[in-house]
């Protein structure tokens, strides 16, 4: 009997196992903000194609990027360089140029939530590449009025139990005016959070959010106005944060929108 070679044979296979076990206990390091950039950029790079003669082209004209943004700190460093001397979206567009593509007008949209996906190719964040058409042709066709949205109250206190609004644009508030210290109105706002209502409308800002409409993909985003306690909106048990100075979100029928304390629940038409 080989002895020793079964026992060799069996010293591998639990060194293996304990490997195996060790690897699933032991959590990977997620990158900082700046190697997630990069890695971002190779994500981008690896989808531009070839046409022929030399030329390469990049077949996209849209980026979601979700990224992972456990604390307020993480969603501030990242923020920081995503925004920063050189934003994102510069860089993708220097990547691409830099490697033959001609010059691309690409959106990037950028989401916040607290977890990823086990679908993720990456740890850290997701992409998803999106080309769509411009339509200048039927641009006036399109409803410039967008259909009638409903916004009813989930915790808080508004001036009314429901909003049914139809306009290009909502602004959301703590008071229906806001004015500047010479006491000139600077806003209206058409969804009213009621003034001394208790500590949960206190966490609404006078100028809190806007709902925007798209005529060009019909559209509704959520838009943080510059709030001091924060836009988030919760979708299917995620939460995607708003940030000021971004696109903002697209929503979606049913979404809870999250202002500071208070919540409200979007209802949109059907397409």
């Amino acid at each position: 009997m080989d002895v020793l070679g079964k026992a060799r044979r069996l010293e591998s296979t639990i060194a293996a196992r304990l490997d195996e076990a060790a690897k699933g206990l032991v959590r990977p390091r997620l990158r900082e903000p700046l190697e997630i950039v990069l890695a971002i950029l190779d994500a981008v790079e690896r989808r531009i194609e070839p046409t022929g003669r030399g030329t390469r082209v990049f077949p996209f004209n849209r980026i979601e990027l979700s990224v992972v943004a456990p604390s307020r700190e993480t969603r501030g460093r990242l923020e920081a360089v995503f925004a920063g001397a050189t934003p994102l979206r510069t860089r993708i567009v220097d990547r691409l140029q830099s490697l033959g593509c001609s010059p691309v007008d690409v959106v990037v949209e950028i989401q916040y939530v607290d977890r990823g996906e086990p679908t993720w190719s990456a740890p850290e964040f997701d992409l998803q590449f999106a080309r769509v058409a411009d339509p200048e042709d039927n641009l006036r066709e399109l409803a410039s009025q967008p259909a009638q949205i409903e916004i009813r109250v989930l915790h808080g206190v508004m001036d009314r139990w429901a909003y049914s609004l139809a306009a290009p644009r909502i602004d959301v508030g703590r008071g229906a005016e806001v004015r500047d210290q010479r006491n000139r109105l600077i806003r209206t706002n058409h969804v009213v959070f009621s003034e001394g209502a208790g500590d949960v409308n206190q966490t609404v800002s006078r100028k809190h959010a806007h709902i925007e409409y798209e005529p060009v993909t019909g559209h509704f985003r959520l838009r943080d106005d510059g709030s001091e306690h924060g836009t988030e909106i919760v979708r299917g048990g995620r939460t995607i944060s708003v940030l000021r100075g971004t696109r903002g979100a697209r929503l979606q029928s049913d979404d809870e929108v999250v202002l500071g304390e208070a919540r409200v629940r979007i209802r949109l038409p059907r397409p």
